[in-house]
C-alpha cells in the first residue's frame, strides 16, 4: 500500500474535473481542501485480503440482524431509542432476498495487530461516497497516466472496483426494468444531493424512472410505497433511502412507520439499524450463544465496552453510539483542548449515548515530502459481495469532516 501523488501540473485540472464531471460538489470543508493530492494504491494481494474480510464481516452482520429481527426480545443491549423500539416490531416481514443490503466497513492499517488491519465501525444504515468510489479513481488514473506519457515514464497499470457498476447490477436484479425509483434524501443539503444525483443519473441511463424527494414525500398503503410529490404521484418500485433512520424522530414525516414494513424494494431497509449503533458488540455474546458466528468482527474491532466502564482509562476512547463522519470521538491528540473537554463533559452527563473503544495505533502512510497521513479505507458490501472502496486521509488519527477524499487504485499484479 502506498500514496502516489497526483502530478502537481495536473492537480488543479483533476480537482476541477471532480467538481464538474464527477459529482464532487463539496471539494472543501470550511477552509480545508478535501480533495487529496494523492491516490491510494493497494496491491492485488491487499485487495483480495480486504475483499475476504469485508465479505466475512458482511455475512456475519446480515446473519446477526436477521436473527435479531426474528428475536426482538433480545435486542435490549442495543438501547435503541424509544421511537425505534416501538417501530422495529413492524419489520417481522423483512425478506432479505427482496431488498438491497448496502454497508461500508471502515478499515485502518495497524502494525501491531495480526493481519495488519483494524476496523472502527460499519456504516450500516446510509453510507455515502458513491461517486468518490466510482468516478474519482478513473479521473486519478487519467491524470497519472497523462503525466507518465508526457514524461516518457514506464506506465503502471491500475484497475478499480466501481461501486456504481456493482450497485446498478444489484438494482437490475431486484427492480423491474423501467421501474419508478425514489431517491430519498435531505433535499436541503447539496452533499446529500450529489450522492443521489450520481446514482440517479446512472440508473436513469439504464432506463429507470428516477424521482428525487425527501422522507415526507413517500407514503405507504398495504405495505407498498407511494410517491406523494406533486407531479410524480403513484406507486413506487423501489426506495433508495439516504436519510439516517435516527433522524426520522426529528423530521416526523407523516406515515414514516411504513418504512419499517414496506414490501417495496428498499435500500437500505430499516433492518440496518441493528448494526448501525456502536452498541452492536454488546449483543455478540447473545448471538454466539445462539450459534451466530461473529469471529471476523471479534478479530478486527477493538474491544468495545460501556462508557462508564472505561472511566479513568487512557487506553480507551469515547464514541457516540449514533455518531457519523468521525464527529464526537475523543482522540485526545487529534483535538484542541476545548473540543476534547466538551466531548468529555457530554460523556459524563450522558454516558449511555456513548461507547468506549480500545484505542488502536493507526499506522500512517508517508507522502512524497515525508509528511504522514492516517487512512480510513471504507470497503463496501452489496448483498454480501465486496463492492469497491471509499477512502479518506487525515494528518491526525481522527478521520472526520476535515479529512480529504482519496481515490483507491489497485495495482495490477506483476507491475
Amino acid at each position: 500500500m502506498k500514496l502516489v501523488p497526483i502530478p502537481a501540473n495536473e492537480y488543479e485540472n483533476y480537482r476541477l474535473d471532480l467538481m464538474f464531471n464527477c459529482y464532487k460538489w463539496d471539494p472543501q470543508f470550511l477552509d480545508n481542501n478535501t480533495v487529496a493530492r494523492y491516490a491510494l494504491v493497494i496491491t492485488e494481494e491487499e485487495h483480495k485480503q480486504l475483499k475476504m474480510l469485508t465479505e466475512g464481516l458482511d455475512m456475519e452482520t446480515r446473519e446477526a440482524e436477521q436473527f435479531l429481527n426474528k428475536n426482538q426480545s433480545l435486542v435490549a443491549p442495543l438501547k435503541l431509542t424509544k421511537q425505534l423500539r416501538g417501530d422495529i416490531g413492524r419489520m417481522k416481514n423483512y425478506d432479505p432476498d427482496k431488498h438491497i443490503r448496502l454497508a461500508r466497513y471502515d478499515f485502518h492499517p495497524v502494525s501491531d495487530v495480526e493481519g495488519g488491519w483494524a476496523i472502527s465501525e460499519v456504516n450500516s444504515d446510509v453510507p455515502g461516497g458513491f461517486a468518490e468510489a466510482s468516478l474519482m479513481p478513473l479521473a486519478a488514473i487519467e491524470s497519472i497516466n497523462r503525466a507518465q506519457h508526457i514524461q516518457i515514464m514506464e506506465k503502471t497499470e491500475y484497475h478499480i472496483v466501481s461501486f456504481g457498476d456493482v450497485m446498478v447490477e444489484a438494482v437490475k436484479r431486484k427492480v423491474r426494468a423501467g421501474g419508478r425509483i425514489m431517491l430519498v434524501h435531505c433535499t436541503c443539503y447539496s452533499d446529500d444531493r450529489q450522492v443521489m444525483q450520481f446514482l440517479g443519473d446512472r440508473l436513469k441511463a439504464e432506463g429507470y424512472q428516477i424521482i428525487y424527494g425527501a422522507v415526507e414525500h413517500v407514503n405507504f398503503k398495504y405495505n407498498k410505497a407511494y410517491c406523494v410529490l406533486d407531479g410524480n404521484e403513484g406507486e413506487l418500485d423501489a426506495i433508495f433511502r439516504f436519510t439516517p433512520l435516527e433522524w426520522f424522530k426529528d423530521i416526523k414525516p407523516k406515515g414514516w412507520q411504513g418504512y419499517f414494513d414496506t414490501e417495496t424494494v428498499s435500500c437500505n431497509h430499516p433492518v440496518a439499524i441493528y448494526a448501525q449503533t456502536k452498541r452492536f458488540p454488546f449483543i455478540w455474546n447473545v448471538l454466539e450463544a445462539q450459534g451466530i458466528n461473529m469471529s471476523t468482527w471479534r478479530r478486527l474491532l477493538p474491544d468495545t465496552i460501556e462508557a462508564k466502564a472505561a472511566a479513568g482509562r487512557e487506553d480507551y476512547i469515547y464514541k457516540p453510539a449514533y455518531g457519523r463522519v468521525g464527529e464526537g470521538i475523543s482522540i485526545r491528540e487529534a483535538l484542541d483542548i476545548k473540543e476534547y473537554e466538551k466531548i468529555m463533559k457530554d460523556v459524563g452527563r450522558h454516558p449511555s449515548r456513548y461507547v468506549a473503544q480500545k484505542k488502536f495505533a493507526s499506522t500512517p502512510l508517508k507522502g512524497e515530502s515525508g509528511e504522514e497521513f492516517h487512512l480510513c479505507l471504507g470497503s463496501y458490501a452489496i448483498d454480501g459481495a465486496q463492492a469497491g472502496y471509499y477512502a479518506r486521509i487525515s494528518s491526525t488519527p481522527r478521520i472526520d469532516s476535515n479529512a480529504a477524499d482519496i481515490p483507491v487504485l489497485i495495482e495490477r499484479a506483476g507491475d
